[in-house]
Parts: C-alpha cells; sequence; structure tokens
C-alpha cells in the first residue's frame, strides 16, 4: 500500500492506498499515526475485499491549503472516490475512530460495520489522572510549552505506543521508529484550517446500528479503556476485546492477532454474503 491514489476534498489532496477488490473496508488512522500505521493489517485483507486507508489533513502525505473542513465530509469523498456506492467497513483508531462513529452516525446507509480501537468520542467524560499518569501529562505539558517536539513525540511515544500503564520504551525496533515518524510529520504540519464537529457522539451511543467491535489495550490509559468499555455496553449488539499487555494502538503493536481478530468480526457479523 506504498504507491498512493489523490482524493479532491475541497483545498485538500487526500493520499490514499487501496489493494485488492470486493467490499470495501475503509482504515482510518489514529491522530499520532498515518496511513502507514495500518502497513501491515490493511494487506492482509485485500484477498476478501478492498482495503483502503488515507491521510487525514495534517498527516502523512495529505496536503490541504487552510480552509473550514469536516472529516466526515473528508471521508465521504473517500468513499465517493473509492468504493462504487458500496457501504464500508469502517476500521478507526483513537482519533480515527471518533471519524468512523460520526459516520456511522450521519451517514448509516454508507457503514456496513464498525471496529473502534480505543476510540475518542466526542462528549466523553474529561479524564481524571491517578498521580502517576499525571506526572507524565506533566511532562508532555512542559516539552510542549518549551516548544520541544523532540521530546514531544518522546512523550507521546511513552504514553501511547508503551502505555502509562506500562515501563518506557517496551516498544522497540521498526513499530518505535515508525511512530516517531508518523508523529513527527503531524507535530511539523502546518495549520489547516477550522474543523467543523458534529453533535458529540457519546451520548447517542444508543443509535449506532451497524455491527460494532469495540477494541482497547490494557496498558492504555484507564480513562480510554473505561471509554472503550462504556461504547460495548452501550452500543446495541457491540462485541468487546481487550489486548492483554498492549498500550494506545495494539492494532500496531500487534497486526496478525488484530488482522485475525478482524477477519472474524467481518465473517461472523460484516459479511457483504
Amino acid at each position: 500500500m506504498d504507491s498512493p491514489q489523490w482524493i479532491t476534498s475541497g483545498r485538500a489532496r487526500l493520499a490514499a492506498s487501496v489493494c485488492g477488490q470486493g467490499a470495501p473496508i475503509v482504515f482510518l488512522h489514529a491522530g499520532v499515526c498515518d496511513r502507514r500505521m495500518w502497513h501491515a493489517v490493511a494487506p492482509r485483507h485485500a484477498a476478501r475485499g478492498r482495503a483502503i486507508a488515507y491521510d487525514r489533513r495534517g498527516y502523512g502525505l495529505t496536503r490541504a491549503d487552510p480552509e473550514d473542513h469536516a472529516q466526515v465530509t473528508d471521508l465521504l469523498a473517500v468513499l465517493d472516490a473509492l468504493t462504487d456506492g458500496e457501504p464500508a467497513i469502517l476500521v478507526g483508531a483513537s482519533a480515527g475512530g471518533r471519524v468512523a462513529l460520526d459516520m456511522a452516525l450521519l451517514h448509516p446507509t454508507r457503514v456496513r460495520a464498525l471496529v473502534l480501537v480505543a476510540p475518542n468520542i466526542a462528549g466523553a467524560p474529561a479524564p481524571v489522572y491517578d498521580p502517576p499518569v499525571q506526572a507524565q501529562m506533566d511532562e508532555l505539558r512542559q516539552a510542549e510549552a518549551a516548544g520541544d517536539m523532540e521530546r514531544v513525540n518522546r512523550c507521546k511515544a511513552r504514553q501511547l505506543l508503551d502505555g502509562v500503564l506500562a515501563a518506557e520504551g517496551r516498544v522497540t525496533g521498526e513499530t518505535r521508529a515508525l511512530f516517531l515518524d508518523m508523529n513527527g510529520i503531524v507535530l511539523r504540519a502546518a495549520p489547516g484550517g477550522q474543523a467543523q464537529e458534529p453533535a458529540p457522539a457519546y451520548p447517542r451511543l444508543a443509535d449506532v446500528a451497524a455491527p460494532t467491535l469495540v477494541a482497547w489495550g490494557s496498558l492504555d490509559f484507564p480513562h480510554v479503556q473505561e471509554r472503550s468499555r462504556h461504547a460495548a455496553r452501550t452500543i446495541p449488539g457491540a462485541e468487546a476485546r481487550e489486548f492483554i499487555d498492549a498500550g494506545h494502538l495494539p492494532s500496531l503493536e500487534d497486526p496478525a492477532g488484530f488482522s485475525a481478530l478482524l477477519e472474524d468480526f467481518i465473517l461472523r457479523r460484516a459479511s457483504a454474503g
């Protein structure tokens, strides 16, 4: 999934990677990553469907002039260009999960199923941190205030890749290098204009009609874990899966395990028939 196609949405040229044919599966990256977070996951599903991953504004190779914009509108542009009108399975991690949820609530006929990984959900209760986690947040805020983006990047890797409940440096090698490269692009990105947000999804989780799987890591922020459990309890018929000894990005840490979970869910709950 290395050679992008280009999708126009407003003043943006969205970089999208596509492999396979058939029922579309759209992978939505986290707010500290880009479409490369799915490079070891999406191709595994190309034999069963059309796997699509794209960079949102401010991420990866996507380029956009500053303008007011809506993430759901950009996703609609990708769906219109690449899915032949078929409803898509949306697989969203963190901030990508927020986009997927918003799409499912605003345009339910465009969504076949949802897979939400530690989803960011607009309107969720504000987090309350225990002292050890608060100390990590304080370090991040100090780095941001000092404008030390390399330190900010390291703090983000410690919190979201290793997991706040794990030791720093737990995840190493190519996975850590990829994270630092992806988030480095995010930290250097120019402002892209005002993002227009729909009504908060948290009070409307019971209105989600699509078959849904919610997953999270046991080393992630406690409030993210509870938010994920709440979504799994509240979305009608939703399934829940905890990845033991994983942080905020279990699909990046364990692409084979995540792919197996995704394939099982699709076969049981989201087959195109």
